[in-house]
């Protein structure tokens, strides 16, 4: 008997995550400066996470020299 397609294991994640985790999320909101560590891990604001498609160029974050 054959395996059907959608139970077999696949080579993992092969689509884009829509989702961050908190580490991600928190070094999101640390960038824009809108998080700091002693605001704590709870009630956390939400952030835009939109991958983009190879090849496509979103909106670029200021980068600072120091």
């Amino acid at each position: 008997m054959t395996m059907d397609k959608s139970l077999k294991k696949g080579g993992g994640l092969v689509r884009a995550r829509n989702v961050l985790t908190r580490s991600e999320r928190l070094l999101l909101l640390q960038q824009d400066e809108r998080w700091k560590p002693v605001d704590g891990v709870f009630n956390l604001p939400k952030t835009k996470y939109r991958p983009l498609a190879p090849g496509q160029s979103g909106p670029k974050r200021p980068t600072t020299a120091e």
